[in-house]
């Protein structure tokens, strides 16, 4: 099986002697297109460093929150059976997919890059499972039952999103394990839950371990 030309050129471009694998994700029935564990074994140039750190492919790993948040509603499926839901900041599509095979009625994964994008339909395509795709949120109606969110606060300057995701769902489950025990009126603490982001970047411990919020739009004040 070979990876779709357009991810497989864009990491060439960053590293050209990395390539893609499809690969089962840990505790999953999950597989995504994945950057090959070795490609990370190796010292980078300080050209590679700085494309990387310009455009970094995130696409291509299934980041801590991901994983968690596709667990989680593998395990409760009663989350998404059914309903409409947007994976915000989708990334490789991982929580997309899995509220898809989760029984989802509508899954919107959205992005702004279109590489990711990119990842997305192609994620979908390995898995069995059929998607939409957006690439402005706030171009998306008041629609959703349910708003998806992983590895997305990684940057204090998104915490404002957090009331943005109740304007386009009526709830919103976001998985995070940068912002320790952000304070937000709306959302409460779910679970605590560990995982490592994949292929295994050895990130600090701390970066291991995910919480999960729950908010509900008819908590919001009259």
């Amino acid at each position: 099986m070979t990876a779709p030309a357009p991810l497989r050129a864009a990491l060439d471009e960053l590293l050209g002697d990395a390539r893609l694998v499809a690969e089962t994700l840990p505790g999953t029935d999950l597989a995504l297109w994945l950057i090959d564990a070795a490609n990370m074994d190796r010292e980078f140039s300080p050209d590679e460093t700085r494309r990387i750190l310009d455009e970094p492919p995130y696409w291509c790993f299934c980041w801590a929150s991901g994983l968690v948040l596709a667990r989680w509603l593998a395990a409760r499926p009663e989350w998404v059976r059914g309903k409409r839901v947007l994976d915000f900041g989708a990334g490789s599509g991982v929580a997309a997919i899995a509220a898809a095979k989760a029984g989802a009625a509508h899954v919107v994964a959205c992005d702004l890059d279109p590489l990711a994008l990119e990842a997305c339909r192609a994620n979908a395509a390995l898995n069995g499972v059929t998607l939409d795709y957006s690439a402005d949120f706030f171009a998306e109606a008041d629609r959703f039952d349910l708003i998806l969110v992983a590895d997305v606060l990684y940057d204090r300057a998104n915490l404002p999103l957090l009331d943005h995701f109740l304007s386009r769902g009526r709830q919103a489950l976001v998985a995070d394990s940068r912002v320790r025990d952000f304070q937000h009126p709306l959302y409460r603490r779910l679970d605590r839950l560990e995982a490592c982001t994949w292929p295994d970047l050895a990130e600090p411990a701390e970066f291991r371990t995910v919480s999960l919020y729950h908010a509900r739009r008819e908590a919001l004040p009259a």
